[in-house]
């Protein structure tokens, strides 16, 4: 590990989080929790512990001078995804930093950063600036976003905790932009994960078994990726023509694929047998801009035109895809948070988010959010080999929200 003798104590602050491992299948929640509290107490948070089935939601609260007012949330999540540690070239969880800077993790960009940083803010307005905010300021650090958000947020905008929050405007995690910009995303794609079963006949692989299931799911998916290959296309003239973005088509991708009869414990297939059943699973991903339901039409006629022995269902579908306006004259909140980032020089690059963040559920209850991670020209690493930040991309991330947070917080309407 790099020494950390002269190291801005933010940044020690950041690896200590880092080093929690709560990376699934069994993420360190309660590591999370101690963690955050110690802060909590050191800030002068309120905090609290909300029980969640074994997977608890922190949330921090900095009253404001007029607690009447809505208030604002900055959501992050805990949890990380698994790594490959022989394709790391340190230990993922060493957060170890180079001599460039560069702090090596899983979480670096996704996105213990930003959870870190909040707080780092709040911090320096509150205990160096002496800043008083007139709204309230909630910081929520949830679980299980990382796994679908089910056992997460998407329960937890249910509940009359949540509503209690009385939240006005949100801020939730975004990416790394690899140039100067910082992108900001206002909306994201609906994910789709559905699973095609098909049956037929069976018989000796030496006949023409007509219709069989594994034929009857061959069609099926050549339908759906020749439309993958449409929106490819579509995507490649957008990008040179008007600059179109990943988020603003739908993408779709077989994930897996079953089929076969097997022996010999189900580890040797039984070539010469054709089987009675198949499934196939695909992950879409939809843009706010097309109609739900006009799509999932068009995904059952792709697969009932196989006609009988056919079906599917979706391990999991978001029916609903709220975006937030950037129509100044209709969200102030988007007014007052382009007019920060601008008065400090920040160039923005508004999207759509290609994936799925726990914005969407806040977003489905009507409430405006946006996705911003303070990083720039930083290469993308979320879920990839070898994660990093740079300290100094992260210290300036710090400085960006304590003029965000000072603003977004500082106006009554």
């Amino acid at each position: 590990m790099a020494a950390t003798q002269h190291e801005d104590k933010s940044v020690t602050r950041f690896r200590e989080y880092l080093r929690i491992k709560s990376v699934h299948p069994t993420p360190d929640y309660e590591g999370v929790v101690v963690f955050l509290r110690k802060l909590a107490d050191q800030y002068q948070l309120d905090f609290k512990r909300i029980e969640n089935d074994g997977k608890p939601i922190v949330l921090l609260t900095w009253k404001g001078l007029d607690p009447s007012l809505p208030s604002l949330l900055l959501n992050s999540h805990s949890d990380v995804v698994p790594v490959d540690q022989t394709k790391w070239k340190c230990d993922a969880f060493e957060a170890y930093k180079d001599e460039q800077g560069n702090i090596f993790a899983r979480g670096t960009q996704d996105m213990k950063c930003v959870g870190i940083q909040y707080l780092e803010a709040i911090d320096r307005l509150k205990n160096q600036l002496h800043f008083q905010p007139v709204r309230t300021i909630h910081l929520l650090y949830v679980p299980e976003e990382e796994v679908g958000g089910r056992d997460g947020m998407e329960k937890f905008v249910e509940t009359e905790e949540f509503r209690s929050l009385n939240i006005a405007f949100a801020l939730d995690e975004g990416l790394a932009s690899p140039d100067e910009s910082f992108t900001v995303f206002y909306g994201e794609r609906a994910a789709w994960w559905v699973r095609i079963k098909t049956t037929g006949p069976t018989g000796h692989g030496s006949r023409f078994v007509e219709n069989n299931a594994m034929e009857k799911l061959i069609r099926i998916a050549n339908k759906f990726l020749a439309f993958r290959k449409e929106q490819f296309e579509t995507l490649q003239r957008g990008h040179h023509e008007c600059g179109m973005k990943l988020g603003d088509v739908t993408t779709l991708n077989l994930t897996a694929l079953k089929g076969g009869v097997t022996s010999d414990g189900g580890h040797t297939f039984q070539l010469n047998v054709v089987p009675g059943e198949a499934e196939a699973g695909f992950d879409i991903r939809i843009p706010p801009s097309v109609d739900l339901n006009v799509f999932r039409k068009q995904l059952e006629e792709w697969i009932y035109s196989e006609g009988e022995g056919v079906s599917y269902y979706f391990v999991a579908a978001h029916m609903k895809n709220t975006s937030t306006s950037l129509n100044e004259d209709e969200n102030s909140w988007w007014k007052l948070f382009k007019a920060s980032l601008e008065k400090q020089n920040l160039k923005l690059d508004t999207q759509i988010f290609p994936a799925a963040t726990d914005s969407r559920f806040i977003r489905n209850k009507g409430i405006p959010a946006l996705g911003f991670s303070p990083i720039n020209n930083t290469p993308i690493l979320l879920h990839d080999h070898n994660e990093f930040l740079n300290e100094r991309v992260y210290l300036r991330g710090v400085d960006i929200y304590v003029q965000l947070i000072r603003d977004l917080t500082s106006v009554k309407f």
